[in-house]
């Protein structure tokens, strides 16, 4: 684990393999959603024994990113594709292939749109092609009862570490996740935030609220046909959250995109799902 200073702030990563870059081949470059943690240790780890550097990293006020106030973010959507693409720029080399998984997507197709020249390919994971808030009438929305009993729950305690890794099983059986996996990972988002944090600070690295905070004007839906890059959309087939519709919508809009449904997956991405993921996305690289 270590730091990276880009456009003025301190953005937590960590770095899978040095590879050999497979004959030029650029590194992976992995958004958080809103912590790198989101991106699960076997698909960074087969990444890696492709041949690629592979970097996972924390959006702001996440993880071990700079932390300001969650509560009132002083950035937009724009300003997190802009880290992304200073942080491929910090990488050097050239161009890196950009991944973004759930909100985290949502910022590498703004990042993809606005930084052309920074990115040789796009993943988009478990995402949608549009903000939080009112989705377009053609998309499906969060599935209702799922989203009721997950907003039903109490709060845990955010400051408790076990409370916050109960909570995190919890809704991921609502989800159709696995509990035990996102039990395991809530734990150690919560070690991996800074000591003596208070609870928005824990809330905010667990669930991403910072993200519904954002203004995240204009619209980019209208502009993903100009796209012109290679592209892959994996999604899961049973997500609740933002179901599969979502997926192919950005799989139509996209010239070219390839959609890869993963039957067993629901909002989380699997280990699992890792070969068969890690596969596609290396593929899209290949000449």
């Amino acid at each position: 684990m270590s730091t990276v200073e880009v456009n003025g702030t301190r953005l937590g990563v960590e770095v899978f393999g040095g590879g050999d870059g497979g004959g030029g081949a650029p590194p992976v470059l992995l958004v958080g959603a809103p912590t790198m943690l989101s991106w699960p240790d076997a698909l960074c780890e087969r990444l890696a024994a492709g041949g690629r550097p592979v970097v996972r990293y924390d959006l702001r006020d996440s993880g071990e990113s700079a932390t300001a106030d969650p509560a009132a973010p002083a950035y937009t959507l724009r300003t997190l594709a802009a880290d992304a693409a200073a942080l491929a720029g910090a990488l050097g080399g050239g161009r890196v292939h950009l991944a973004g998984v759930g909100v985290g997507g949502m910022v590498a197709q703004v990042a993809a749109l606005e930084h052309p020249g920074a990115f040789s390919a796009l993943t988009l994971v478990g995402t949608r092609p549009v903000a939080p808030g009112p989705v377009d009438g053609d998309l499906p929305d969060h599935h209702g009862p799922t989203v009721k009993r997950l907003f039903a729950r109490p709060q845990p305690d955010w400051t408790d570490r076990a409370a916050v890794a109960e909570f995190a099983a919890n809704g991921a059986e609502i989800r159709g996740d696995d509990p035990a996996a996102a039990r395991a990972t809530a734990a150690r988002i919560w070690d991996r935030t800074p000591a003596g944090a208070a609870a928005p600070v824990h809330l905010a690295n667990q669930l991403g609220t910072v993200f519904a905070r954002l203004d995240c004007t204009p619209r980019w839906r209208e502009r993903l046909p100009a796209l012109d890059l290679p592209a892959l959309v994996v999604h899961g087939r049973r997500d609740r959250f933002f179901p599969l519709g979502n997926g192919e919508a950005l799989a139509r809009e996209i010239p070219g995109a390839r959609l890869l449904v993963l039957d067993a997956a629901a909002t989380a991405l699997p280990p699992p799902a890792a070969p068969e993921v890690a596969a596609a996305m290396l593929a899209l690289d290949r000449p």
